[in-house]
């Protein structure tokens, strides 16, 4: 501190949140307790600002907040413009083309934080390609257009910076009012000096504000990059200004105080270096660093989960002696890419709102937020989690601040809140066959909430090979105490820890945490023995910048100061990147290897790991302060039971019931007191609830629950198998879901193709023991329903001969496949006998190269199905555990024995990504086997088999309203592919709310791959049902129990076993979508198409061994507009949500330049609500290449409805050069086409339909 003021000293620390605004002040000679006061965040009837108005109380200030955050979720931040490369305009709104809610037809996607956008005159790219390299080295200097960048590429200027133009567009911005502006080029990580140029015309111009992106986080991928600078941009003005505020709230403007805000790294920094990049997410990592620095301890190493639970949401993270940091996440639709400590958030708080919809209880993602808050707030809000817990007795109105009411003065209304739940019983009890009373009700909600926040934890650990019970929980926020031991116990762990000052750890983590200065470098060397030199010299480069930074800000010498180096790895070709700290040994390669086996199971030893970042993490420690060992103190003090309590409370807890409870005041408390459960321990800030058979114990900082080894709130001896109940059944949807999503991160994080790694284009469910669909997570649409088909056919198929041990793999049409580069792979689950199958897990994954026609895997100019690739009915991948590579090598390599066709050229990815499914599916089988040894077989198959009754009882009720709407009418839609193959469909609806989906009427099956096997009709029924009905309902076998589908035989949706179908999952599943939705009329026609296009080549090749690589891809487009809604730009519809590839990604991979991607403006089709636009894609060759094209709606439009124009179709164009010459040329629809270096592939995707008339008003 180098406050001059003389007398006693006392440090403070400030979280300021949405709602409240948390201080603790904690004197420097430890004479005295530590100070904590809780302030409304605004309150201006008392004072101006929280902070002020806090240390005006106490007095000198380190703060960190949420400020950032909230302006960033709430869209408040500067008017601010964004500079970037020609042809990138658009390139941040389109983002990675997914949509954000897979079923949202009204597809919601964040705003863009800039108001406007320049672009300038300028380019670079890479000049070699690491997936074609040239041999032998570049000579820089023999061409004046070559630099080396800072990553040690070699950059080619294709267009130098045009300077006065910038110029004069920067004054314009200034003119219209911008001072904040954000610049971000393309491979500007690597090539600054255009960004840099740049920064310098706008500060001799007069803007204040210059987020420069190759300054603030120098990493390759130009949205990730971009977006964090916007929010920089965006943010930083609306901090500067608050500080600047908050500062002249005080007399001298805090000039002789030490002033330092936490960052969401978890370090602090001086005020003057504070950015809005670094803010976003700092209040939960101040929570983070104080949970680790007085919850763990290196004489222990147990590690500690973190459990932050507060009004809206719940963060939960893992600390195991270091602080894990990402560098990307994504926060309220924006991507930041910046240090971050690890934190995962679930939609479940204290305001999560609680709901019964189709015989299910559902909690959240909805908040009631602080306005207008629980239904106790007086506010006439809904029931929430608030409400459970004050009704069940855990929240006493008495011990909690009355600050409800018109005057804010009255306390929470327990009568409002009893009422509620006596309204929401009767609803239950009348749809349900027991009847539940309204505590058991509240309980229920308490029980499934605290399943939806164990998902998050299990996927925190088992997800990363560690064992959940093996850690010990600790629980801090507002709300955390009232669920500690329950959740430990769906856990399974022992030891719960709960800090004196929990509920506002936020602030208190502050006090603990370090001054930091982070600085890195982007790097493109090849970790080996010859390049060890130059890291280590980058190293101490670094380091010395990292110093000079903490000096700038304050810290008195380098005696305290700690420096921490790491290398961000990954293996070549992969995008998998693992921040390495430096080992003592130094040995980075050993380091990198251990880690990646720890969390993905494998290694590749034959591939090089490459140095994509050289980071040092400067730490300067001078007040640090001392760790206080929990444990030792938790074994040496001696326990003193009976401690005196203030007087009892009734409280409501499982398989006991109402009970007496005694109430125990935290102040009255001595290190050593035990309190046997029932009990409630409160202070001011927080209650903490002591279930029964659980102790607490008092430490002098800490409160140690034991919650003891009961596992589950309902022992399934207590659960019956003739009449479900829906807490349970709610329960067990969780848990389904829970194995499906934990298998899909198996797959992500073991596969090493970028399809399944980076693209996503994967799926993982669990069937049951006939192969009846139980829980598909998510992933891609056009798997839901075909995964079943394929799951059915392998046990009709081997059902009794399989055993334990055998893995099954199949893709063929016949089979349930959806085309054969989706590879399904199959594992049956046993009974403890290993006599009866009793589950199946299954996962499906795109493989890029499987052979075919060419050497391209599902060429568009393929007639029949041998030509698409290798085919599998039904292969024993794994018998009695054992993998055969022989076996599956020679079913890959067998399309070369065909004509004109070549077997796979990536065999090795093909078999690392089939054992990483096989390693999802043991996941899979692993956690059901865990839930079979919880609840017992009878059990858990009777919620399976009463869950996928529950998504048919969903599925009726909205057949049945659609029928009484339409007075028993059919439902019809006809529409076309291009070739003029008609989709037709009628859908006659029963009074059960049965229905028949009849597509008699539909074309033929057709020359070319656009044939669809049949299971794609059940995937589109299955997503077009769960859009409609727009409810979270179980995704299973259910949704499609009450559905006929009459597929006439020859038909294009039904073919015959030989048809090519590659395109039949790209393109016509996008229009049996929307022929489904026309006939619900529900919304205009999306763009109706993946435009799947994949580009394949390498020097010096032979055209028997295939291509040295192959890349593919699909593109986004319009979505359809619908009553209320526009469509949606540049974001991909219906049967597919997978990612696209970066730009700098690209060109750092593959010899090509991508000259424009950007919306197609006016392609939408107009109306009263306008559909969504289409984008323009442009990639030109540095090589000779080979691209194949399929795509849909290059002839029919996407329709509009009532009134609604139609969208514009697409359009794919070949640039050809002669000479000097340039030619455009129409490639149609669909085709394979060679192009030369300088030539180019243009893609203009169609846009969406729109929805009434124009003369309409909105």
């Amino acid at each position: 501190m180098t406050n001059p003021a003389t007398g006693p000293k006392i440090d403070i620390f400030i979280d300021r949140g949405g709602t409240f605004t948390d201080c603790i002040g904690i004197p420097q000679n430890g004479d005295r307790d530590d100070i904590v006061i809780k302030l409304l965040s605004v309150d201006p009837a008392n004072y101006e600002d929280a902070p002020t108005e806090g240390i005006r109380r106490i007095l000198e200030l380190f703060t960190g907040q949420t400020v950032a955050t909230n302006a960033l979720l709430e869209r408040k931040g500067e008017n601010s413009a964004l500079v970037i490369t020609k042809g990138f305009r658009d390139a941040l709104e389109i983002g990675y083309q997914a949509r954000p809610k897979l079923f949202d037809l009204a597809i919601n996607k964040p705003d863009v934080l800039y108001s406007e956008v320049i672009e300038v005159e300028e380019r670079v790219t890479m000049e070699d390609s690491t997936k074609d390299p040239f041999h032998g080295n570049i000579d820089v200097k023999s061409d004046p257009a070559l630099r080396v960048g800072q990553s040690g590429d070699i950059i080619r200027i294709l267009t130098p910076l045009d300077i006065e133009s910038t110029r004069k567009s920067l004054q314009g911005l200034f003119k219209k009012g911008y001072r904040s502006i954000c610049i971000c080029l393309v491979h500007s990580y690597s090539f600054p000096d255009h960004e840099n140029a740049i920064h310098d015309l706008a500060m001799d111009i007069g803007f204040t504000s210059i987020s420069a992106s190759a300054s603030l986080i120098p990493m390759i991928k130009l949205i990730s990059r971009g977006m964090s600078a916007t929010a920089d941009a965006y943010l930083t003005p609306e901090i500067k200004r608050y500080i600047s505020n908050f500062r002249r709230g005080f007399e001298d403007g805090l000039e002789t105080t030490r002033c330092q805000f936490m960052q969401s790294d978890g370090g602090l920094v001086d005020v003057e270096r504070f950015s809005g990049l670094r803010a976003i997410l700092s209040g939960p990592a101040g929570g983070v660093v104080g949970y680790a620095k007085t919850s763990w301890h290196p004489d222990d190493n147990i590690p500690v989960i973190g459990f932050d639970m507060g009004g809206t949401s719940t963060d939960v993270s893992r600390y195991a002696g270091n602080l894990g940091h990402v560098f990307e996440t994504t926060t309220a639709g924006v991507t930041i890419q910046s240090p971050q400590l690890d934190i995962n958030t679930v939609a479940s708080g204290g305001g999560s709102i609680l709901g019964w919809k189709n015989g299910l209880f559902t909690v959240g993602p909805e908040s009631a937020s602080a306005h207008p808050g629980p239904a106790c707030y007086r506010k006439g809000g809904p029931l929430t989690l608030t409400d459970a817990n004050l009704f069940l007795g855990r929240l006493l109105p008495q011990y909690f601040p009355a600050i409800f009411g018109p005057d804010e003065n009255l306390p929470l209304d327990y009568e409002v809140t009893r009422h509620e739940f006596l309204e929401l019983t009767n609803s239950i009890n009348a749809e349900s066959v027991t009847p539940k009373t309204p505590e058991e009700v509240a309980l229920g909600f308490l029980a499934v909430a605290n399943e939806a926040m164990c998902r998050p934890i299990r996927a925190l650990t088992e997800g990363k090979g560690h064992h959940t019970s093996a850690h010990r929980l600790a629980v801090f926020g507002g709300a955390g105490g009232q669920h500690a031991a329950s959740i430990a116990r769906n856990l399974g762990i022992g030891t719960v820890l709960i800090h004196k000052h929990s509920s506002i750890l936020s602030a208190y983590g502050m006090a603990l945490a370090n001054l930091v200065e982070e600085v890195q470098e982007p790097s493109s060397l090849v970790l080996e023995p010859s390049s060890a030199a130059e890291i280590f010299g980058r190293f101490e480069a670094l380091k010395e910048r990292s110093i000079r930074g903490l000096l700038q800000q304050g810290v008195s010498s380098t005696k305290h100061v700690e420096t921490q180096k790491f290398l961000n790895l990954r293996y070549e070709g992969t995008d998998t990147q693992m921040m390495v700290s430096l080992p003592q040994d130094g040995d980075f390669k050993k380091a990198f290897e251990e880690l990646h086996k720890q969390e993905f199971s494998f290694l590749l030893p034959s591939r090089s790991i490459v140095v994509d970042d050289i980071r040092v993490r400067g730490i300067a420690k001078e007040f640090d302060r001392q760790s206080h060992n929990v444990y030792k103190e938790l074994n040496e003090t001696e326990t003193r039971l009976n401690p005196s309590y203030e007087k009892f409370t009734r409280t409501y807890f499982a398989n006991v019931g109402w009970v007496d409870t005694p109430i125990y005041l935290l102040e009255n408390f001595q290190p050593g007191d035990q309190v046997e459960g029932p009990g409630m321990i409160i202070d001011n800030t927080q209650t903490i609830v002591v279930t029964p058979f659980s102790t607490a114990k008092v430490l002098s900082e800490h409160i140690i629950l034991n919650v003891g080894s009961q596992n589950h709130s309902f022992p399934p001896q207590s659960l019956s198998l003739t009449d479900p109940d829906p807490v349970q059944l709610s329960i067990f949807g969780y848990r389904f879901m829970s194995i499906a999503e934990q298998m899909g991160r198996t797959l992500q994080k073991t596969a090493v193709s970028i399809n399944i790694k980076e693209r996503l284009d994967f799926s993982c469910a669990i069937f049951g023991p006939t192969g009846d669909l139980v829980a598909n997570a998510p992933h891609v649409p056009v798997h839901l329903g075909s995964m079943a088909y394929a799951v059915k056919y392998q046990h009709e198929r081997y059902g009794a001969t399989l055993q334990p041990g055998d893995v099954l793999v199949s893709n063929h049409p016949i089979a349930g496949g959806t085309h054969l580069p989706d590879i399904t792979v199959i594992t049956p689950v046993f009974d403890p006998s290993s006599r009866r199958i009793i589950f199946y897990t299954a996962s499906r994954g795109h493989h890029r190269d499987i052979g075919g026609f060419e050497g391209i895997s599902g060429n568009a100019n393929a007639t029949e199905l041998y030509q698409e690739g290798a085919r599998i009915v039904s292969f024993r991948l794994v018998s009695d555990g054992k993998f055969d590579e022989e076996g599956i090598t020679k079913i890959l390599e067998e399309p070369g024995r065909y004509p004109d066709c070549i077997g796979t050229s990536s065999l090795y990815d093909n078999l690392s990504d089939l054992r990483a499914q096989v390693a999802a599916n043991a996941k899979g089988s692993k956690l059901i086997e865990k839930l079979f040894g919880e609840y017992g077989r009878e059990v858990v198959q009777f919620y399976m088999d009463r869950i996928q009754a529950n998504a048919e009882v969903a599925v009726r009720k909205f057949l049945q309203k659609t029928s009484e709407k339409l007075d028993g009418e059919k439902l019809q839609a006809i529409d076309s592919l291009d070739n003029g193959t008609r989709i037709q469909l009628e859908i006659r609806i029963n009074p059960d709310g049965s229905a028949i989906f009849d597509f008699t009427g539909t074309g033929p099956e057709v020359i070319g791959n656009n044939n669809a096997p049949k299971s794609i009709c059940l995937s589109a029924i299955i997503y077009a049902l769960r859009c409609l009905i727009n409810e979270d309902i179980p995704l299973n076998q259910g949704c499609l129990s009450s559905i006929q589908v009459i597929n006439p035989e020859g038909s294009i949706l039904n073919p015959s076993d030989q048809a090519a179908v590659y395109a039949g999952n790209t393109q016509t599943s996008q229009r049996v979508v929307d022929v489904i939705l026309r006939a619900f009329d529900a919304c205009a026609a999306s763009q109706g198409c993946m435009n799947s296009v994949g580009f394949f080549g390498g020097r010096n090749r032979k055209p028997s061994d295939g291509y040295k690589f192959a890349y593919g891809e699909t593109i986004c487009g319009g979505s359809g507009a619908g009553p209320g809604w526009n469509g949606a730009s540049a974001i991909h519809c219906h049967m597919t949500n997978t990612r696209i590839s970066d730009v700098e990604i690209m060109e750092k991979r593959y010899p090509i330049i991508l000259r424009d991607f950007s919306l197609r403006h006016g392609s939408g089709g107009r109306g009263q609500y306008k559909g969504g636009d289409g984008v323009v894609r442009v990639i030109e060759c540095r090589e000779p290449l080979t691209f194949s094209m399929i795509s849909e709606r290059r002839v029919t439009r996407p329709y509009g409805l009532h009134g609604g124009e139609d969208g514009s179709p697409g359009e794919n164009l070949i640039l050809r050069k002669t000479g000097e010459k340039e030619r455009l040329v129409s490639l149609g629809p669909r085709g394979i086409v060679k192009l030369k270096a300088g030539e180019r592939l243009i893609i203009k995707t169609p846009g969406g339909g729109g929805w009434g008339s124009c003369d309409t008003t909105t």
